[in-house]
């Protein structure tokens, strides 16, 4: 019977090896790297980079047979907290659940005093993805908006003060487009004011304020790996930490609400499954079923997290490239800063370049439309910044909010503001392509 079962092991690892030569070939023969024909091809904004790596570590998973959240998400768990420099990562299936999670931790009895409840106000700032606004919005937070600045596009961290009053419990911003905000300073305000941060890093993996990865000033902070990202899973995300009481509750709000910590497909961690009595329950109510937090169910499978983990390798590569093209497109574009506002870097920052801000100025004698129909003519693909100013959309009529200071720089992203990619997709000759055609436009 043993050498039986040695025989069918040896079996499956030989055709486990035959399907990872294939995946490769397959990979090889479909996904063919098309030629950049200026004019033709289209020069994109964001979009996936995978090899066959990637493609053999889902179909390893898939072999696995076992689907949901598993081995694959341990390891990516671990190597990306390693990655940032945090202690621990909770991965969840978007960006947009990352932080709805974030934000509804914060809101667990287990906090005491300082949970958040409804009617408490939390900073933020108008130019923004919904997303980063929304959970505040669901948990009946008030949002207390501050203005951009120019030409960061992050939130004016020096009006931040200003803008917190006695109902202010946290602060929950973005670094835009993977440039950070101050976040020392942020940080130095939280702590003066006995607020939550969170980091809104779904644009932004890999960047550092003062050598610091950001994701780790904040109590938690969040990623994206949508694939307009830097590395993709398809869909999904993750919620960083420092804080291990806070881990617990943010694992909790991912499954179910569940008091348990069990990992999926394993039993009685806590050695007592039977002698909890919580609530109102009768004692010895099975802890796999009792629920501490009005929770979802937010989970990855591990097929994605194996596409994630492949993708984790090429990090520091795919950084490196943004950075490269960023740098590049501001070069090409330096002579036109007098009918173009081109981005800045923080001060004492190392970006993470998500894509290229630019804002037509108000003499340029083109308007931003006008520019980015142009652009599109020609195949450069262009986005604005997201929701521009949140106040504006369609469906936050109805929702209440608190504005401190004005919203200038806001009203001039709104109207002027947009951005060409840096993805590693791009190459030198689409950038080449790229700032041409801007000169031909502008001059």
């Amino acid at each position: 019977m043993q050498t039986e079962e040695i025989n069918i092991k040896d079996s499956t690892e030989v055709l486990k090896k035959e399907i990872f030569r294939l995946t490769k070939q397959y990979h090889k023969e479909k996904f063919v790297e098309e030629e950049f024909i200026p004019g033709i091809t289209t020069v994109p904004v964001s979009g996936k980079v995978f090899d066959h790596e990637e493609i053999e570590y889902i179909v390893e998973s898939a072999l696995d047979g076992w689907f949901t959240t598993g081995r694959f998400n341990k390891v990516f768990e671990k190597d990306l907290a390693q990655f940032i420099g945090a202690r621990k990562a909770v991965t969840v299936n978007s960006g947009s659940s990352a932080n709805l999670i974030a934000l509804a931790s914060l809101t667990s009895e287990n906090l005491g005093e300082r949970a958040l409840t409804s009617g408490d106000e939390i900073i933020s700032t108008p130019v923004s993805f919904p997303t980063t606004v929304n959970p505040s919005l669901l948990y009946g937070l008030v949002p207390v908006f501050v203005d951009a600045s120019l030409p960061t596009y992050n939130i004016d961290v020096d009006k931040i003060e200003e803008a917190i009053s006695p109902k202010t419990k946290a602060i929950m911003v973005a670094h835009t487009l993977g440039n950070p905000f101050n976040a020392e300073k942020v940080l130095q305000l939280a702590k003066k004011y006995n607020l939550w941060m969170i980091e809104d890093c779904c644009d932004a993996l890999g960047a550092k304020f003062k050598g610091r990865h950001v994701g780790t000033f904040g109590d938690a902070a969040t990623l994206s790996f949508y694939p307009a990202h830097h590395i993709t899973m398809g869909e999904g995300g993750a919620i960083f930490t420092n804080n291990l009481p806070l881990k617990k509750i943010i694992e909790s709000f991912r499954d179910w609400g569940r008091d348990c910590w069990c990992d999926p497909g394993n039993d009685n961690t806590c050695g007592k499954r039977f002698e909890w009595q919580l609530g109102d329950l009768p004692l010895g109510y099975d802890h796999k079923y009792i629920y501490s937090h009005l929770g979802y169910n937010l989970k990855i499978t591990d097929m994605q997290a194996a596409l994630g983990l492949a993708q984790l390798k090429k990090l520091p590569e795919f950084i490196k490239i943004r950075n490269h093209n960023f740098d590049r497109i501001k070069e090409g574009l330096h002579d036109l800063i007098d009918k173009l506002i081109l981005p800045d870097a923080t001060p004492d920052s190392e970006p993470s370049w998500f894509g290229f801000l630019i804002t037509v100025r108000k003499d340029a004698g083109i308007t931003r439309n006008e520019l980015t129909a142009k652009l599109n003519e020609a195949k450069i693909a262009t986005r604005l910044l997201f929701a521009g100013d949140i106040r504006k959309q369609p469906y936050f009529k109805d929702h209440k909010y608190r504005v401190s200071g004005d919203t200038k720089n806001a009203e001039i992203i709104l109207n002027n503001t947009f951005w060409v990619g840096v993805t590693p997709m791009i190459n030198d000759k689409m950038i080449d392509y790229m700032i041409d055609v801007f000169h031909k436009v502008l001059r």
